[in-house]
């Protein structure tokens, strides 16, 4: 990856475009997708089968395209990354969500870009004052957001979000500097490890399945597979490797809205005058943010 690259403004192409949609409104969308889904799966098993399945297709698609088979070294970063991000970011999240609604998961891993900054930081990233600001107006809005008389969740699971937040954003942190596979390789190798690490998380924890997955079950993993994991996460790794780190996590302050919105036009949800208010506050830290590349 570059050391340095041109100005987002400039260089906003189709491709970067289209990753920031999918980290916005994809990754927005699957927090519905998970509680779904954990309706009729064991949270661990459900994010195993879904990174596993994922990992094994975009890998055997890319054998196909023609790229390299990945070094040890190679492996290893992404092994690392896989644990930290897919099996304790994401299965934290799944498993927190057998508890908590998908908009109040959202609203916690929206903490993700504060993590990043701090992290970023202790790997000698200079963080400009318009991302700290833009942190600042994001909790904000989270704080705003926090008022709605709907949004509650658990200690227990309120403790596994913030730990899923800090685990992925210090993967996101750290990302630069492992030996990685190139280009969509590190997503299918990282998605292989961490749904490998939350399948043995799931035998040892004993999860099973006491009845067979309900249509809707089977719909939330299929959607979870493919847009969540094979479009969305690769997309993912992609503005990792070519926007600061701030602007690649800045998705943390969109997913809310989406995953509230949703909540309200399929599960049912109301929200008032405060989840209104956070999430303009929420939409306007992103644009402070202003997307310069590194």
């Amino acid at each position: 990856m570059s050391a340095t690259a041109p100005s987002l403004r400039s260089s906003l192409t189709p491709l970067t475009f289209a990753a920031f949609f999918a980290v916005y409104v994809i990754w927005g969308s699957t927090y519905l997708g998970i509680r779904i889904g954990v309706a009729s799966w064991p949270p661990l098993m459900m994010a195993g089968l879904r990174f596993v399945i994922a990992g094994s297709i975009l890998f055997a698609v890319l054998r196909l395209m023609g790229y390299p088979w990945p070094t040890r070294r190679e492996w290893g970063g992404a092994a690392i990354l896989g644990v930290l991000m897919p099996a304790l970011g994401n299965g934290l999240v799944t498993v927190a969500e057998k508890d908590v609604s998908s908009g109040v998961a959202a609203l916690v891993i929206a903490t993700v870009p504060l993590f990043t900054v701090l992290f970023s930081r202790a790997f000698g990233h200079k963080v400009r004052g318009v991302e700290w600001l833009s942190i600042a107006l994001g909790l904000v809005g989270i704080a705003l957001l926090n008022q709605g008389a709907n949004l509650s969740a658990s200690p227990a699971g309120a403790l596994l979000l913030v730990t899923a937040a800090a685990s992925w954003a210090f993967g996101s942190a750290w990302s630069r500097r492992l030996p990685l596979p190139a280009g969509p390789m590190a997503s299918a190798c990282e998605m292989l490890a961490g749904g490998v690490a939350l399948l043995v998380g799931s035998r040892a924890m004993g999860e099973t399945l006491t009845a067979a997955p309900s249509l809707s079950g089977w719909l939330a993993l299929g959607y979870l597979i493919v847009f969540g994991s094979i479009i969305a996460y690769s997309a993912y790794q992609y503005l990792l490797g070519h926007v600061r780190p701030a602007a690649a996590t800045s998705y943390a302050y969109v997913n809310p809205a989406i995953a509230v919105g949703l909540g309200v036009m399929f599960a049912g949800e109301h929200i008032g005058t405060p989840e209104l208010m956070a999430m303009a506050v929420i939409i306007g830290s992103v644009a402070l943010l202003g997307f310069k590349s590194r």
